[in-house]
């Protein structure tokens, strides 16, 4: 690996009393499985992997490791992870830089770290759930099935709008701090790690897509009945 005179190449560490060489390598190597395997497994993982719809969706009990729930699962289980490991990347990048260092890749990071923590908090404030199998719900009464989600609520359109829009633009940053950071450090084999897995993602989603694995999220969870209501606020009736 080619190192700039400006980029760190050892830090002094008080609690261990001695200083230790930086190797960015395993910084990139971190960044690279976060963003470019973990991420876009959890981001395929919620649009491919949903079951096909019945009249009244998931039943209540079913578990998450169930093949009708592992998508959810794998979905914000990854993504936790990966903002764990992007915000410990950071960290330990900032300290061993003392500080903000000013570079294009720098800002870029700092703008995916903060994207991606954002997503977070919009999961957060999504709302409920509801629908017939809902936890608070009664199978028998529909007048119980009330829900953010269930009756697709302007609170939870307006999450849905924000958090899938803005998950694609934060792999947008990730991708301009990755291609940033290779050009400050010069690691050719971690390039074309990168251009493979770019490379990867596009044929593997065309494939999954014609072959009709993306359902409809709302169908999948709470069913195709006619009767729902965004359901029949769908087929404008």
């Amino acid at each position: 690996m080619t190192v700039g005179s400006a980029i760190p190449t050892e830090v002094s560490v008080p609690w261990l009393g001695r200083t230790v060489a930086v190797h960015w390598a395993n910084h990139a190597l971190l960044m690279l499985i976060t963003w470019f395997v973990l991420v876009p497994i959890g981001v395929l993982a919620v649009r491919f992997f949903k079951p096909a719809p019945t009249p009244y969706g998931i039943e209540r009990g079913t578990g998450r490791f169930h093949p009708k729930l592992l998508w959810w699962t794998m979905h914000y289980s990854i993504l936790y992870l990966a903002i764990a490991l992007t915000l410990f990347g950071a960290v330990i990048s900032i300290y061993v830089s003392h500080g903000f260092s000013g570079s294009a890749h720098a800002f870029c990071g700092l703008a995916t770290v903060l994207s991606g923590s954002l997503q977070i908090v919009s999961a957060w404030l999504r709302g409920t759930h509801g629908g017939k199998h809902g936890v608070s719900s009664d199978p028998e009464d529909p007048a119980t099935w009330r829900g953010g989600h269930y009756d697709m609520t302007p609170r939870r359109r307006w999450f849905e709008a924000y958090h899938k829009t803005a998950g694609y633009f934060t792999i947008a940053l990730a991708c301009s701090a990755a291609g940033s950071g290779l050009m400050r450090y010069g690691i050719p084999s971690f390039a074309a790690l990168l251009g493979t897995a770019i490379g990867l993602i596009l044929p593997i989603c065309v494939v999954l897509e014609g072959r009709g694995f993306r359902q409809d999220t709302y169908g999948a969870v709470y069913g195709n009945h006619p009767d729902h209501p965004y359901n029949r606020a769908r087929s404008g009736i």
